[in-house]
């Protein structure tokens, strides 16, 4: 996923494959085997490669060792990532312990409605893991038109519907003219 991504970057950059390896003295046979998903490049030409894009080297990190089914091939999951946005907290409450059960979590959130009752209350937290590949009724995070969801993931015939699992708010069809990122996977769901 860590080369499909790099790929993608490049592309919308409009910067060639042969630029970038000058522009990051990675031998181009190397970075043509990254970006088909071959290897995986070192956290140091990770972080060169970053640095030549103008982008933020951690994002691309949450993709690095992960690999992209069929089914997520689909709906196209590389289109939804995020790759020059972090998510922004304007309240913090503070630490709160993290489960040994789930070691790859990046952050949590506070739930502050019952729209996800009741896999996931009101007031709970959801422990995420960023840029998480989601598989058919995994539950993620989400921002869909600037606003931040947490709702189960639908993939039908590559139509992406999120649900919740509270019967008293609607199903969000996402189309493409929504401004739709997938910010990660909630863990603590199973």
């Amino acid at each position: 996923m860590i080369g499909d991504m790099i790929a993608k970057v490049r592309k919308e950059k409009g910067i060639t494959k042969t630029e970038l390896a000058r522009l990051t003295e990675i031998n181009i046979g190397h970075l043509t085997h990254i970006e088909k998903g071959e290897r995986n490049p070192s956290h140091k030409a990770l972080k060169n490669i970053c640095k030549a894009l103008d982008i933020p080297y951690q994002q691309l990190m949450y993709t690095y060792d992960k690999q992209i089914s069929e089914e997520q091939e689909t709906y196209n999951f590389i289109k939804h990532i995020s790759y020059n946005k972090v998510l922004a907290v304007n309240n913090l409450d503070s630490f709160i312990e993290c489960p040994s059960s789930i070691p790859s979590a990046s952050l949590a959130i506070k739930i502050n409605d019952n729209s996800m009752e009741p896999t996931l209350k009101k007031g709970s937290y959801a422990y995420i893991e960023f840029n998480s590949l989601l598989d058919n009724k995994d539950i993620g995070l989400f921002s869909v038109d600037n606003k931040i969801i947490i709702r189960k993931f639908t993939n039908r015939k590559g139509k992406i519907i999120l649900k919740s699992d509270n019967k008293d708010f609607e199903d969000i069809d996402v189309t493409n003219s929504d401004n739709f990122y997938i910010i990660g996977k909630v863990l603590n769901n199973k």
